[in-house]
Order: structure tokens, then sequence, then C-alpha cells
């Protein structure tokens, strides 16, 4: 038997091997189908309860009986006016208040029609987010009431309000509508970079400290297969379940966008299969990787157990080097693409933004990539010599 025959051999056994173990196969299968369609629910639900946040005109007051200029002004604003509960800083410190509490205080009146200048208290907690946020719509709302009676002062007085405002600014906005929407689905990227890696981490492990483990390794060595052939076929059959659970991972987005319940995320987030192609270019070369990644760190472990603990290195690497892009703040950066998992949630990010990348860009991670899976083979490789030596 050439070379070749004895990888496809040893391929079809191994992947027979990771069949037979149906359960643990169709968890991480059903896993990346349904991963898609459940991110997007849950995102979906995260907009369309800011949507209503926002659409939601109603502001709580303490004292709204001081005021009945700002209750009027208000209600002409078609905002509608709640009384705050007694106990409202309780509330809003253990999350139970979802909205700021205006309070205004007895003399507020008195004060405005002497000209002064009263003093209104909006009262939130930055731990309490959903306050938070509608602190900032109560303020603008405030800041209408003022600029509504300065215009009245001075038309009294015979002064055009526009000698206070004498700049006129008109914001232009040059984010695109997916670059907008990727502020949200960015984690898209993220969660599939880990279904990728996690589906390939049983098939390696088992491989290889699974069945030193099992005591069927051994054997397996004392066949007279080439030892280049043997690694090439189990790592085939690793790289071929991570390769499955990247393609129904990318593609489980598309049925996903049906579950879409915010009409401006479905609007804004375009994934079709040309985005499924263009993650898949940049998922299959790291997958490739990743699993013989995985293999090198199982081979030297005499037991799944031991194997399984060393792996988490490898996924708190994937899990850890995509939010550089989090914290650096000024943007893409080149070297970004020379470093696994980083590059490909880069890359992965300008495909939802609807930029996509060049040729050139692509390179660079593939490069990377091919490095690291020649390596972890011939990492596996030298070890399994090795053991055939003993």
């Amino acid at each position: 038997m050439t070379a070749l025959s004895q990888a496809l051999t040893v391929f079809r056994k191994e992947l027979t091997d990771a069949l037979r173990d149906r359960r643990t196969l169709l968890v991480v299968l059903v896993s990346s189908v349904l991963m898609g369609p459940l991110l997007l629910v849950a995102l979906s639900a995260l907009v369309a309860g800011l949507e209503a946040k926002a659409e939601q005109r109603e502001v709580v007051v303490a004292g709204m009986e001081h005021a009945p200029s700002l209750r009027n002004y208000f209600e002409r604003q078609t905002w509608v006016v709640k009384t705050a509960p007694a106990d409202y800083e309780q509330l809003l410190r253990g999350s139970k208040l979802r909205d700021p509490v205006l309070v205004i205080p007895t003399n507020f009146e008195a004060t405005l029609l002497r000209g002064d200048m009263p003093e209104l208290e909006l009262v939130s907690d930055s731990a309490n987010k959903q306050s938070q946020s509608g602190a900032q719509r109560v303020a603008e709302l405030l800041r209408g009431f003022t600029q509504e009676r300065v215009g009245l002062s001075l038309a009294l007085r015979g002064v055009s309000a526009e000698l206070l405002s004498p700049l006129k600014v008109q914001e232009r906005d040059l984010a695109g509508t997916q670059t907008r929407a990727a502020q949200f689905t960015s984690m898209l990227a993220f969660f599939v970079l880990l279904a990728v890696v996690s589906g390939a981490l049983n098939a390696a492990l088992d491989s290889t400290a699974g069945e030193r483990e099992r005591g069927s390794l051994e054997p397996l060595l004392m066949n007279p297969v080439a030892g280049l052939a043997l690694v090439l076929g189990k790592w085939g059959a690793v790289a071929a379940v991570s390769f499955a659970v990247a393609v129904l991972s990318c593609v489980s987005f598309l049925p996903g966008q049906w579950l879409l319940r915010s009409d401006t995320l479905q609007a804004m987030f375009q994934f079709g299969w040309r985005e499924v192609g263009l993650f898949l270019v940049v998922l299959l070369p790291f997958a490739a990787a990743a699993s013989a990644v995985l293999m090198a760190v199982a081979i030297r472990c005499k037991s799944f157990k031991e194997a399984q603990a060393n792996s988490t290195v490898v996924m708190l690497a994937v899990s850890l080097l995509p939010l550089v892009s989090l914290f650096n703040q000024t943007g893409e950066e080149a070297w970004h693409l020379w470093v696994p998992a980083l590059a490909q949630n880069t890359l992965m990010l300008r495909v939802l933004k609807g930029e996509g990348f060049t040729t050139a860009q692509v390179v660079v991670p593939l490069l990377v990539c091919v490095l690291l899976t020649a390596a972890g083979l011939w990492f596996v490789a030298r070890r399994l010599r090795g053991a055939a030596i003993k």
C-alpha cells in the first residue's frame, strides 16, 4: 500500500471511532446547528428590549406636584408621568426599578419664577444598566424644557433665541448599516471560533490520549503503516469533525435570521451565502491548525482526563486572544493577523461589517495556520515514533 492509501485507511478507522461515540458527536453537532439560531434569538431579544426601552415615553418623578409647569411640558411632549415609589433608592440598587427617578424640590416653581436656577436631582445606579441608559433620555427631555424656558424669556424681552446658538452642528455617521449592526453581532465570530475548537477537542483527545489509556495505541503502532500516514490519517479525522462543526455553525446563521424579532436588526444584519463562504475561508485553516495543536497537547498525556486538563490552555488562549481587539481602542493593527484566533476574529468582524478582506490579508493567517499544523503534526509523529521504539 502507498502512504496515501495507508493514510486513507487510518482516516476511515479514526473517523469510524469518532462516529462511534454518537452521544458526544450528537451533542457537538446539534449544538453547532443550534448555535446560530440561539445566538441570534438572544441578540434579537436584547436589541428589541433596547428599542422598546427607547420608545417608552415614561418618566418616574418624585415631587411632581411641586412643578406644574414641568408636568405640562412633559405631557405636551407625550411623556407619561409616573409617581416614584417611596423606597426608590433601594429599588434602584436592587435593579427592581428600571427607570431613573427625577427628584423635584418643593420650591421649584417659586425659584423658577424668581428667575433663579432650580436644582433637580436625577437618581440612577450605574450598576443598574437599564436605569443608567434611561437617565440620558430624561436628561435630554430636561434640556428641552430648559431651552423652551430660555426661548420664552428672551422672546418676552424682544431678543431672538438664536443668539444663544450661533452654530448649527450636523452630525454625519460614516459607519455603514452593517458596520452599525456589527456593534451587536461581533460576538458571533467569537462563539464560532469556540465552536470550531470544541468540535475538534473530543476527537483529538480520543485519538491520542484516549487510545493510549485504552491500550490500543501500541498495537496500532505495530502495524506496517508509515508514521506519516498514521499521523495524517488521525489528524484528517479530527480535522473533518472540526470542519463539519465550522460549516454547520456558519450555515446555521442563515435560518437563524428568520427568528430575529427586531426589525432594525433584521434590516442591518445581512448574512448570506457570501458571508458563509468568507467565514469558511478563514475558519477551515484555523480548524486544521487547532486539530493539530490539540493532538500535540494530548499525545504527551497518559490518560484522557490528563489530556482534558492540558487542553484547557488551548481553549483559554482561543477565548482570550480575540479580546485583544476589544481592549485595543486604536483599531486593527498589522500584527493582529499574525496571532491565531485573533486574526480569524479580526477577519470575521470585517465580514460582519460588510468590508470583507483582501487576498493579502488572508495569506498571513493562512501561513500561520499551515506552520502550526506542520509543527503539531511533526510533534505528534515524533512522540508516536518514540512510543513505537519503546
